[in-house]
């Protein structure tokens, strides 16, 4: 009896009446209980049957009592299977009141929870045995049932201005008490910063530029001033270089030594002291570098999920979004960043933290002041974003007259080696202002710096 007993799905028999016989006392409670509950959260078909009805008859305007719930379901052919007149006249007995809906709503929708986690728990069991089936889109699925779960669970209710007032003011009184210039996570440029306030939490932000202008050194830059000044955990997901790579110019970076001599070891012994200190500083700095090359969408979203969880990630950066793969490769390329870009955008507002990704320009853009037509491969960046910034410099190659661009539409090693003012365009800013900031681009570190501050 006890083994047969636990095979029962749980559930409240009690408490699915209550709800329905508050309803049927108080239309007040039919409006509480469509904040928590679904015809699909009742265990009892009849239950089931006669909720589907009470929702029915509240979205044609008409009051649900028993005559008209009888009628309802007579019209719809569920009077039997809702156990008949006899029963839906006996759930008004069930409670005395209405005052209690909520409470008895929360009792039904929980129980509910569970047993769509049991449900879940099973299909993740049966999935784990099919071996036609890649183990980690499995580990995708799982965690976006779970997700879905408690994202589909959150009761909605309309609030009073008057209820708002009093946590809007106490905010403010917050954020004047700590003086801060920005709202969001600073990207450590000033003049970015005053037109963004920061990187805000579930923003989706585009960084675009041609190759070799510098997206990747300016991802960097922000994620390293993040990480090490600001001390906020910061998550850098590398599909084109290999963290050794990334490491070296995070060094070069931060102990002002020539990137070029690091790689090829000509630097004297001396600089080693600068080295050690910048060493420092960066094994004190919450900065995670994933080195993943062909990641696949569903592998960056688990990682992603993880870091979040795990080490509280505030920020991620993504460098770059072209190079993401998805399930699906045999969709047309511009399907395929399509899927990225929603999926990013979803991610951001899931874990509630900006997500910075890099997105190549296409080749009309070479040479030109880039805007947001410029964005490679699908419109859809430019619909999902947030946020959409470009990178533009004018390199030396494009001041010769003879020179052009090369037809390989790449980057000149010329170009890429010129130190100077960078241009960085604010062209999207949903919640803010655009315009351009002007950034000076040092080539030796490769990294930024305000165009105020002098080169070191």
């Amino acid at each position: 009896m006890a083994a047969l007993k636990d095979k029962i799905p749980p559930h409240d028999d009690t408490a699915e009446q209550a709800t329905l016989g508050a309803a049927l006392l108080d239309a007040e409670a039919i409006a509480v209980a469509i904040q928590y509950l679904r015809p699909d959260d009742f265990y009892s078909n009849a239950n089931k049957a006669i909720y589907e009805a009470v929702l029915g008859l509240f979205n044609k305007g008409v009051k649900a009592d028993i005559l008209t719930i009888t009628s309802e379901l007579k019209q719809n052919g569920k009077l039997e299977e809702a156990g008949g007149a006899a029963y839906v006249a006996s759930l008004t007995n069930v409670v005395p009141t209405s005052a209690n809906a909520e409470y008895y709503a929360q009792t039904v929708q929980n129980y509910s929870l569970r047993r769509a986690m049991q449900r879940v728990s099973n299909e993740n069991i049966a999935q784990s045995f099919d071996e036609s089936l890649e183990p980690r889109a499995i580990l995708e699925e799982i965690q976006q049932k779970l997700f879905d779960l408690s994202d589909n669970r959150q009761a909605f209710k309309a609030k009073s201005v008057r209820e708002l007032l009093p946590n809007v003011i106490a905010a403010l009184e917050r954020i004047q008490a700590a003086k801060k210039e920005f709202t969001g996570i600073p990207s450590g440029f000033d003049e970015l910063d005053k037109l963004t306030s920061g990187f805000q939490p579930s923003e989706f932000i585009i960084i675009g530029a041609r190759p070799s202008v510098g997206k990747t050194a300016l991802a960097l830059t922000m994620a390293s001033y993040i990480s090490i000044q600001k001390h906020i955990p910061t998550a850098f997901f590398s599909l084109e270089m290999s963290d050794m790579s990334l490491m070296l110019r995070l060094i070069s970076s931060e102990a002002k030594i020539n990137s070029n001599k690091l790689r090829t070891g000509y630097f004297p012994n001396s600089d080693f002291i600068k080295i050690q200190e910048a060493a420092g500083r960066l094994y004190d700095a919450p900065l995670y570098l994933v080195d993943m090359p062909n990641m696949k969408l569903l592998d960056l979203r688990a990682h992603a999920r993880r870091l979040r969880a795990q080490q509280k990630v505030a920020i991620i950066f993504i460098d770059y979004l072209g190079l993401i793969n998805v399930e699906n490769f045999r969709v047309p390329r511009f399907e395929q960043i399509a899927e990225v870009s929603r999926s990013l955008k979803s991610l951001a507002r899931e874990l509630d933290i900006p997500i910075v990704a890099l997105s190549q320009l296409t080749r009309a853009a070479e040479g030109e002041k880039p805007n947001l037509s410029s964005l490679r491969d699908s419109g859809s960046i430019e619909q999902d974003a947030d946020v959409v910034m470009f990178l533009h410099r004018e390199r030396e190659y494009e001041k010769k007259k003879e020179g052009g661009v090369n037809d390989s539409g790449g980057a000149s090693n010329e170009g890429e080696k010129k130190e100077g003012t960078t241009s960085l365009i604010l062209a999207k800013q949903r919640n803010g202002p655009v315009g351009t900031v002007q950034l000076t681009f040092l080539s030796d570190y490769t990294k930024f710096t305000n165009l105020s501050k002098e080169r070191p």
